[in-house]
């Protein structure tokens, strides 16, 4: 290994750190976004479901991002391109699953993310958020 082919390694480790970066902020807030009710002062107001439900959001969007960075080609700018595309693809496609699943399960999902109380209905979300996380994560494959 030389010093020119380490500094590359790790200004492609940068790189890839930073899509990544952009990934999850932008899935955050499309998730935020289309959730009923601001899903980010939820969280801060401490609603137990809120937070359940966006840390398994978050999780679910991290698979997708790191699949796409894994697939994608070895040269680094066409990598850091496939990656920044397939994951808002499967942003998006994840956020569009989800909203059906809720619609599917007739769940006040605004009214359970507000809920000062633990609701167990969060973790029937949560699961179904990371158990389509991994699909939408295979598809992108």
């Amino acid at each position: 290994m030389t010093i020119a082919s380490l500094g590359y390694g790790i200004g492609a480790i940068a790189a890839y750190a930073v899509i990544g970066l952009v990934l999850m902020l932008a899935g955050f807030y499309v998730i935020d976004w289309t959730t009923p009710g601001k899903l980010s002062q939820l969280v801060r107001d401490g609603r137990p479901n809120a937070s359940v439900v966006t840390a398994s959001g978050l999780f679910s969007l991290a698979f997708i991002i790191v699949i796409a960075i894994y697939n994608s080609p070895a040269k680094l700018s066409d990598g850091l391109i496939t990656s920044l595309v397939f994951g808002l693809v499967g942003i998006i496609a994840q956020v569009l699953v989800m909203r059906v699943f809720e619609f599917a399960m007739r769940m006040d999902i605004g009214a359970m993310l507000a809920a000062e109380k633990f609701t167990p209905a969060s973790v029937v979300v949560a699961a179904a958020n990371v158990a389509l996380g991994l699909v939408v994560a295979v598809a992108v494959s």
